[in-house]
């Protein structure tokens, strides 16, 4: 089975509603290409918002269903695509998410991940606005695939991916928001972008599984001016299960792409590669623990 996936990698302003737009008209676009799966960067309706601690800034969330589970339904609907979405969900008053949206062909909502590992770093004040998410890990069954959804930060983790691998999950997918410090050296920035992409690579290899990882674009000032705001280093890309390139964006412009996964062949290399089989489960007791002494 070969499956068309659309991947958005772009570069956001402070118009929400300008933002949303660009996103459905390159869906639009994609899905006359053949594109069965839609994937959008993490918080894509707006600016990276949480490089300050602003409470005004909380009008930005809305309820899931909503308004935007609303637009991109209809999109998915009109294009006859399953679309991941990303979105700031206010669950009560007070208590808010990072929450990833999965929509089905039809419109409807097949699911919905809420982000698990919040960072909380100078540009990157995650912890003020979201809750950790209580979902748990667990991929979300659509028409084109049982797909492991997870969030930016949770890309870090290989224990993430290994439970979306073990519950059956088709693919990994990542919708993702990270740049440069302008304080750190080129040579530390490629550092960074590489360790990122190869921490990923490394969670297609464990686990047998493709990886779609989609980051935003461009320069994002910080409003306070403490820092001199984001580089976001785009770099989206697409792995197969052995970790190799299907696609990598760049790390400047914005970039709509369809790329093709052969999913039988994640079959082919977990029969060559077992991981799974091998797992000495009788001995991980010790990966509960936050630290072994």
């Amino acid at each position: 089975m070969t499956l068309k996936v659309g991947i958005i990698q772009q570069h956001n302003t402070s118009d929400v509603e300008d933002n949303k737009q660009r996103l459905a008209a390159k869906c639009r676009a994609l899905a006359k290409q053949g594109a069965e799966l839609i994937v959008l960067q993490e918080l894509h309706n707006s600016l990276y918002f949480c490089q300050t601690e602003n409470v005004d800034l909380f009008d930005l969330a809305e309820p899931i269903p909503g308004p935007s589970t609303e637009f991109f339904g209809a999109i998915a609907k009109e294009c006859g695509v399953v679309i991941v979405t990303s979105l700031f969900e206010k669950r009560a008053a007070g208590l808010y998410h990072n929450t990833a949206v999965i929509i089905e062909r039809d419109g409807s909502i097949a699911g919905k991940y809420r982000k698990m590992h919040i960072p909380d770093d100078p540009a990157y004040y995650e912890k003020f606005y979201f809750t950790p998410g209580d979902l748990g890990f667990h991929p979300i069954d659509t028409s084109v695939g049982r797909l492991g959804v997870l969030v930016c930060w949770d890309q870090w983790y290989p224990e993430a991916a290994r439970l979306m691998a073990l519950q059956g999950a088709e693919m990994l997918i990542y919708p993702t928001a990270i740049g440069y410090e302008s304080s750190d050296t080129p040579e530390e920035q490629e550092r960074q972008r590489e360790a990122w992409t190869t921490v990923q690579r490394g969670h297609a290899v464990a686990n047998g599984l493709p990886v779609i990882t989609v980051n935003r674009v461009g320069y994002e000032p910080d409003p306070s001016h403490q820092t001199n705001g984001i580089q976001f280093w785009g770099s989206s890309f697409v792995a197969g299960p052995q970790g190799e390139f299907l696609f990598r964006a760049n790390n400047k412009d914005e970039c709509e792409q369809i790329v093709e996964i052969d999913l039988n062949r994640c079959e082919q290399v977990r029969r060559w590669w077992p991981f799974l089989r091998d797992r000495r489960i009788d001995q991980y007791g010790g990966i509960l623990k936050r630290f072994i002494d």
